[in-house]
């Protein structure tokens, strides 16, 4: 099948502007996506569902008239629902599941005029940052296919790096976009919190601390995006201020000259690898060069206590979301439905106290007025996306973190439900010591609720992608959008590829 040979070589919007001067049909563009779907997926596993035949049927409808029109998307497979098509949020409790309505967000999507062609993996709930549910496999890397595209959101990271479509749809409750930008070279923005709708079916998740938007090659199709979909929706509990202009026309505005604090000290976890020290030494020197001014620096923060305080929180949802969806689903669970750490996690929040996750809220919102603090002096943060390189997959799977006996408590426990048991065994402390030395940046900000992105800006000697960490101000999107645009300008990385990507 001969389809669009030149598709790799243009982002969504550029697309989207060929459909709309008569020079490639959606349909065509499409078919070009099936085609390098058919071709990477195989080694990547980044495609759980697809949905070939309704994309080429809408592609060959009247498809709105926006920003995106005919672009080929994929959909993650967590929070946001399309209506009628299978949605297990990386769960075998949920398989056959198909929620009754499209999310808000999805709507919009639709409406900016994108084609779904497919949902994207996913680890069980979104709880890790990589990406290996027992119920999809995992999902590989295409810089090296040994290694982990990171997660939550990997299979979306591993489509978009390897040129299956050029934009697609990510959530992010502790870095699950940035993260998985950073390991797979893309570029992955977290808007402020309340900027994207989460409406109609749910209000916040995790307490305000997810949100949702999407992974891409170029600064443009995340900022026009987000131009498509920003906004509140009936009912949204709050909204941020609305952006001065579109977020699309601040990537070609000056930035002037920004005050950075940078830092390669961790705030959560324990160590930073030498690679990723080095990206934000090269990337302050450089930014040095166009005019910003560099200061080391950072904000104080207790990283143990932020660490025990985001898990209890984490353990308390879980527990929730595994009892909201036995009644969607009208069925009992049990630990034989769960991966070992989701059931474990859930353990601990039937355990707790409403005074221990009031507590552990509390002490979260006073790390945000400590930090926004911080922010008073300086336009940017500057870090590491990640404290590691990405690392082979199965690294940090409980088995790995864990002795064999430590791990055959961790399943009588769980078998038994002996929360009572957990703290004696420690094995959670252990899992997530190893998953806070992967992630000791990005988590803060889904707590502060501000702005941040991952730029691909770095690549080391083996040819692995090394994110560049920038957090703004609260509902500062469009300083983040100026910097990227002038960095993409100055350090073009559209046209670097994975290996994987070339010779579709």
């Amino acid at each position: 099948m001969s389809t669009f040979s030149e598709f790799e070589n243009y982002d969504g919007f550029g697309l989207a502007e060929l459909v709309k001067k008569g020079d490639v049909k959606p349909v065509e563009l499409v078919d070009a996506a099936i085609e390098r779907i058919e071709t990477h997926n195989p080694i990547l596993n980044a495609v759980i569902y697809k949905t070939f035949e309704q994309a080429r049927e809408a592609a060959r409808g009247d498809l709105p008239d926006g920003p995106f029109k005919g672009v080929p998307f994929l959909l993650k497979d967590l929070i946001a629902t399309w209506g009628g098509m299978p949605m297990s949020s990386g769960s075998r409790f949920f398989q056959g599941y198909k929620p009754p309505r499209d999310s808000e967000l999805v709507r919009r999507y639709k409406a900016a005029g994108v084609v779904i062609l497919g949902k994207t993996n996913t680890p069980e709930f979104g709880l890790t940052p990589f990406t290996e549910p027992e119920a999809f496999g995992p999902t590989r890397n295409p810089w090296d296919v040994t290694r982990t595209s990171g997660g939550s959101s990997g299979g979306s990271a591993a489509a978009v790096a390897a040129g299956m479509v050029p934009l697609a749809h990510g959530n992010d409750g502790g870095g699950s976009i940035r993260i998985p930008a950073s390991c797979c070279g893309l570029f992955g923005l977290k808007p402020t919190r309340g900027r994207l709708p989460m409406g109609p079916d749910l209000g916040e998740i995790w307490f305000g601390m997810a949100v949702e938007h999407v992974l891409t090659r170029s600064v443009r199709d995340s900022a026009a995006m987000l131009d498509a979909t920003a906004g509140p929706d009936p009912g949204a509990p709050y909204y941020p201020p609305p952006p001065e202009r579109p977020y699309v026309e601040e990537i070609k505005r000056d930035p002037g000259k920004l005050k950075i604090a940078f830092t390669t000290r961790p705030m959560v976890g324990r160590i930073v690898e030498p690679d990723c020290k080095k990206a934000v030494q090269e990337t302050a020197k450089f930014l040095n060069s166009l005019g910003h001014e560099l200061v080391e620096d950072a904000p104080e923060i207790d990283g143990e206590a932020f660490s025990r305080a985001f898990v209890t929180m984490v353990c308390a949802e879980v527990a929730a979301d595994i009892a909201d969806a036995e009644v969607i689903l009208g069925k009992k669970a049990s630990h034989r439905d769960f991966e070992l750490a989701t059931w474990l996690l859930a353990l601990m929040g039937n355990a707790l106290t409403a005074k221990e996750l009031s507590r552990a809220l509390r002490y979260l919102k006073i790390v945000s007025r400590s930090i926004g603090q911080f922010f008073q002096k300086y336009d940017l943060l500057l870090t590491p996306t990640l404290g590691m390189v990405p690392f082979k997959i199965g690294a940090l799977q409980p088995e790995q973190q864990l002795s064999s006996a430590e791990v055959g408590m961790m399943r009588v426990i769980a078998r038994t439900n002996a929360a009572w048991l957990l703290n004696m065994a420690g094995g959670i402390d252990k899992i997530a010591e190893g998953i806070f030395d992967f992630i000791p940046w990005t988590p803060v900000f889904n707590v502060t609720g501000q702005p941040a992105m991952s730029v691909p800006l770095y690549w080391n000697d083996d040819n692995i992608p090394i994110g560049l960490h920038f957090v703004a101000r609260y509902a500062d999107e469009a300083t983040l959008f100026r910097l990227a645009g002038q960095l993409e300008q100055a350090m073009p990385w559209f046209h670097r590829r994975p290996s994987v990507a070339m010779g579709a």
